[in-house]
């Protein structure tokens, strides 16, 4: 049982390490510009574009959900006008950012990890080294400053939609006006809630797509091992959304911003 738990903790340990070295060859890749900056364009479609359907899909339901539930539990005990401010504060700070980044995890980390899996299985990865590319500046830097750039992107605009739908489900489903809801939403309002939103977005992109590229390079075994690596990114992904949820709350919802 000892052995089984040391080996357990030797290679988590051992992950940490490898881990910090691919982050170190990573940002030893950023000087060649000339190689990833031709990809750059191409990830942040991938990433942005083809991502924002099933981002606004998320946020418009939430926005839904939150407008109706709110009033529910404002019901006799607060104005109905707070409604608004629930659904700006509670989509604006947390749950945008975090469905969003959740369901990204599954669709944009693990499309890396399988994608750069199955391209280590058949020695791809050999192959580019073979001839003179960098697989890190040519495979890791690109999707992680692209995850980087555009997850705040899609998740401001996933925030706009849960916004909107809010407003509409709060005007059509509830004894609520416009100029109420709207009052409600700006009542409590400042500039610290969609910055926050955005900061967390940030690091959940460069967080889900450094794990998705570490996952999938480190792929052996062939196709069970590209499984495995695609596994890992999804569940590792989540779990560091939330930590990293933590981490922000505790550094700047506590400092007040």
């Amino acid at each position: 049982m000892l052995a089984v738990i040391g080996r357990q903790a030797t290679g988590f340990v051992a992950g940490f390490g490898r881990l910090g070295l691919f982050v170190v060859d990573t940002v030893r890749a950023l000087p060649d510009a000339r190689t990833w900056g031709r990809l750059l364009a191409q990830q942040m479609r991938r990433i942005g574009v083809d991502s924002l359907p099933i981002a606004l899909f998320i946020a418009a339901f939430t926005g839904i959900v939150l407008a109706l539930l709110s009033s529910y539990v404002f019901t006799g005990a607060v104005p109905l006008y707070l409604v608004g401010t629930l659904v700006g504060k509670t989509i604006m700070l947390e749950l945008g950012p975090v469905l969003t980044a959740l369901a990204l995890a599954g669709r944009v980390g693990a499309t890396m990890a399988a994608e750069l899996g199955t391209m280590r299985v058949t020695e791809q990865v050999d192959a580019l080294e073979t001839m003179a590319y960098n697989p890190f500046a040519y495979l890791v830097v690109p999707r992680v400053l692209a995850g980087t750039l555009m997850f705040p992107v899609i998740i401001a605009l996933a925030m706009g939609m849960g916004l909107l739908t809010g407003w509409l489900a709060a005007t059509t489903l509830l004894p609520l006006s416009t100029n109420e809801f709207v009052n409600g939403l700006m009542k409590f309002y400042t500039d610290f809630d969609w910055q926050y939103g955005l900061i967390k977005s940030a690091s959940f992109g460069f967080t889900i797509t450094l794990i998705g590229c570490f996952l999938g390079l480190g792929a052996r075994g062939g196709a069970e091992g590209v499984g495995n690596a695609t596994m890992r990114t999804v569940v590792f992904s989540a779990a560091m959304i939330l930590v990293l949820d933590a981490y922000w709350a505790v550094t700047l919802l506590r400092s007040g911003g």
